[in-house]
């Protein structure tokens, strides 16, 4: 994902890391770029958020799950941030349910398993349904004002939505043959980062009708995620 101005002009500036991007850049071009990292508004990628392509060593970065997930994530990625909590929630997770309908397409079209593929059903069928909720309320929310700074690492609002998605990145399973056990894995680590976005909007959130929705994600990807580590430890030779 490109990095923002604000990025690119605090690596510049003389007063962080190194002094200059390099040995050739004049004093007047780093004051230039200093004036703009501070004024730059508080909005646009979320701070350390460069999750564009998830494929790890070992991992068969072509199958189609992770080819789905790495869709998903370059979306989000390159999402631009408002600065409201409850307007960057709503966006980040529309795509993110659209990421697992996605994944749930692919398991009714290439899984074997019965519990699996119902559990796919219901997947794409609860959360297409939040979609349709949340579509008009990112539409209202487009006007919101800004509370929080999405640029800024320290904020607790975005350090808690990064956390969500380094912990994706970094629980992202080994590909098998076995495309039941692919998604079985994959939706774990997917549902587990939603709930943790959820979890954000819980505690920096301020639309209520949001946080109601917030909640209920929580619970019912919670359950999902018992029932797929249940299937998982029963299924351990589709490993």
């Amino acid at each position: 994902m490109k990095k923002s101005a604000f990025f690119l002009a605090a690596l510049c500036s003389g007063t962080l890391l190194l002094g200059s991007c390099s040995s050739d850049k004049t004093a007047d071009t780093t004051t230039t770029e200093t004036t703009t990292a501070t004024t730059e508004p508080a909005t646009g990628d979320m701070a350390g958020m460069d999750h564009s392509k998830m494929t790890e060593s070992g991992t068969a970065g072509d199958s189609p799950l992770m080819a789905s997930m790495n869709d998903m994530m370059g979306k989000m990625s390159a999402m631009k941030m408002k600065g409201n909590t409850d307007h960057d929630f709503t966006h980040m997770m529309l795509e993110h349910h659209k990421g697992a309908v996605a994944m749930a397409d692919i398991e009714l079209r290439d899984g074997k398993d019965a519990t699996m593929k119902q559990m796919a059903e219901k997947i794409k069928a609860d959360q297409q349904k939040e979609i349709g909720e949340m579509e008009p309320i990112a539409e209202r929310l487009d006007s919101a004002p800004n509370n929080y700074k999405p640029m800024d690492p320290a904020d607790p609002f975005t350090s808690q939505m990064k956390a969500s998605m380094d912990g994706m990145m970094q629980n992202m399973p080994k590909m098998v043959a076995d495309p039941d056990m692919n998604f079985n894995m994959m939706m774990t680590v997917h549902h587990q980062s939603a709930v943790d976005m959820a979890k954000a909007e819980l505690a920096h959130g301020k639309d209520t009708k949001l946080k109601e929705m917030a909640q209920k994600m929580i619970d019912a990807q919670q359950k999902e995620i018992a029932e797929f580590k249940a299937w998982h430890d029963k299924n351990a030779d589709k490993m």
